[in-house]
C-alpha cells in the first residue's frame, strides 16, 4: 500500500511538474508576445476599424463627424476624376511590377554565374534602394531637368519630361523599377543558390542547351522565388506615395496622380476625410483582390512550395 502511495504520489509531483512547466512557458511566450499584441492593435487594427467607420461619414476634422451612409463611395464611383486616377495607378503598378521582375530575374541570372567583381555589382544594384526617396527624387529631377538636365544635355534633346503629360509618368516608372532593382536581385539570388548544382550538371551532360536550361529547369525552379517577389512589388507599387510627392505632384493636368496620392490630398488639403477613407478601402479591395488572384494563379506555375 505504502509503495502503491508513493507511486501515485511521484506521478501526482510529474504531472505538477509539466503543468507548472507548459504554465511559465505560456507566460513566457505570452510576455514576449504582448507588446507586438499591443502595438497591432493600438496602430492598426483601431486605426482600419475607425478609418472604415469613417468612410460612411462626413467630417473635416473640426466639426462633428456625421453619418453619410454609402455616400462617399456614390460620389466616387460616379466621379471621372476617380476612374482616371484609377486608370493611372493600375498602368503605373502593373508597369513597374513587369519591369521590376523580368529586368532583376535577367540580372540575377548574370550574377549567378562566375564573373568578376560580382560582389560589387550586387552592393551597386542594392545601393538605391536604401537610399532615401528625398535623395533619389532630387537626383533624377535633375537628371530629367528640361533646361540644366543630363539626359537632354548628353543626347541634345528638348523634351520637358516631369512637364509633359505623356513623358512623366514614364519618366516615374523609370525612377521606381531603378530603384526596386537591387532588392527583387537580392531575393531570386536567395531563390538560386537553394537550387542543387547538380542538376544544371546533368542538364549540360544531357547536352541541353542554355535556353533550354533556363526555360526548362531555372525558371520552374525559381518559381517561389517570383512569386515573392512578384506579390510584393505588386503591392509596393499600388501604395506609392512619396516619389509622387517629391517629384511631381500628381501633374501635369493630374496625369501622375494615383490613388494614394488623391488620397492624401482629400484628407490633409481638402479636409474630406471620408473620403478620403473610402478611397483607401477601394484601393485595399484593389490590392487583396489581385493578391488574391495571383495567389491562386500560382498552382498553374509555381513548385516547390
Amino acid at each position: 500500500m505504502i509503495r502503491n502511495n508513493n507511486v501515485k504520489n511521484n506521478k501526482m509531483h510529474k504531472k505538477d511538474r509539466k503543468y507548472l512547466l507548459n504554465t511559465n512557458t505560456n507566460n513566457c511566450a505570452i510576455a514576449f508576445i504582448l507588446p507586438s499584441i499591443l502595438g497591432c492593435t493600438l496602430f492598426i487594427f483601431i486605426p482600419s476599424l475607425f478609418s472604415f467607420l469613417l468612410s460612411f461619414c462626413n467630417w473635416n476634422l473640426i466639426n462633428k463627424i456625421k453619418y453619410a451612409g454609402l455616400n462617399n463611395y456614390i460620389e466616387l464611383f460616379s466621379s471621372q476624376e476617380f476612374w482616371f486616377i484609377l486608370k493611372n495607378t493600375i498602368v503605373y503598378a502593373l508597369s513597374v511590377t513587369l519591369f521590376a521582375v523580368l529586368i532583376p530575374l535577367i540580372l540575377a541570372c548574370f550574377l549567378n554565374e562566375k564573373i568578376l567583381c560580382k560582389d560589387f555589382f550586387k552592393t551597386s544594384y542594392f545601393l538605391p534602394f536604401i537610399t532615401p526617396m528625398i535623395v533619389i527624387a532630387m537626383i533624377w529631377q535633375w537628371i530629367f531637368d528640361p533646361n540644366l538636365g543630363l539626359i537632354n544635355c548628353l543626347f541634345k534633346l528638348n523634351y520637358k519630361w516631369l512637364y509633359d503629360e505623356n513623358l512623366a509618368m514614364i519618366v516615374l516608372i523609370i525612377v521606381s523599377v531603378w530603384k526596386l532593382i537591387g532588392y527583387n536581385i537580392i531575393i531570386l539570388l536567395s531563390g538560386f543558390s537553394s537550387i542543387n548544382s547538380q542538376i544544371y550538371e546533368s542538364a549540360k551532360i544531357d547536352g541541353a542547351n542554355p535556353t533550354a536550361v533556363f526555360f526548362k529547369i531555372t525558371l520552374p525552379l525559381l518559381s517561389p522565388s517570383i512569386l515573392f517577389v512578384l506579390l510584393i512589388t505588386t503591392i509596393s507599387s499600388f501604395q506609392v506615395f512619396d516619389l509622387i510627392y517629391l517629384m511631381t505632384q500628381g501633374g501635369p493636368d493630374n496625369t501622375t496622380n494615383i490613388l494614394v496620392y488623391w488620397l492624401y490630398k482629400n484628407a490633409f488639403e481638402f479636409f474630406n476625410i471620408g473620403k478620403a477613407s473610402a478611397i483607401a478601402y477601394v484601393l485595399f479591395i484593389l490590392i487583396l483582390i489581385l493578391t488574391i488572384l495571383q495567389w491562386k494563379l500560382r498552382k498553374k506555375w509555381v513548385i516547390n512550395e
